[in-house]
């Protein structure tokens, strides 16, 4: 199983990379499709994703709610497509309902595939460099490594 590399490229940005054994389009559905970003993209176990809605074109929107399943407490983030080139390249904006962090970040995925493996990287540009180091401490990389975890056991399961 691969591991999730996690790089700071520049002082505002947070770029993760992970390579999974499936091809490139697998993981753009995976990515694209609401049944299945909601049985991967849930952070920590216990919780889940009861609202998934995507508008996959440029100025297209997205939304994201997450749920405790213990406590019921929530958590709702969104944002706005602004490149999309199938199946390699997505830009989008994010916000969370309840801003833990400053302004809004600009997320870029990028999907290269070589030899039936397809390497994932998603590079998040911050508001400021305080805002990076602080969504650093927060402890998401764990969160993201828990989720693609899940996506690995997705992309190899032979049914999705």
């Amino acid at each position: 199983m691969s591991t999730l590399k996690v790089t700071t490229p520049s002082d505002r940005e947070i770029a993760m990379s992970r390579t999974f054994d499936a091809p490139r389009q697998l993981v753009w559905d995976a990515h694209t499709k609401p049944e299945l970003v909601k049985k991967w993209l849930v952070g920590p176990p216990g919780w889940s994703m009861p609202v998934c809605k995507i508008d996959l074109r440029v100025g297209g929107s997205y939304r994201y709610e997450w749920r405790n399943d213990k406590d019921g407490s929530t958590m709702a983030m969104g944002g706005v497509y602004r490149e999309i080139k199938a199946p390699e390249r997505i830009v989008s904006t994010e916000k969370f309902d309840d801003p833990w962090y400053e302004g809004e970040a600009v997320d870029t995925l990028v999907l290269t595939e070589r030899g039936g493996k397809t390497t994932l990287t998603t590079t998040v540009l911050y508001a400021s460099q305080a805002t990076r180091d602080a969504v650093l401490k927060s402890g998401m990389t764990s969160g993201v490594e828990q989720s693609y975890d899940r996506l690995g056991d997705l992309l190899t399961s032979p049914r999705r």
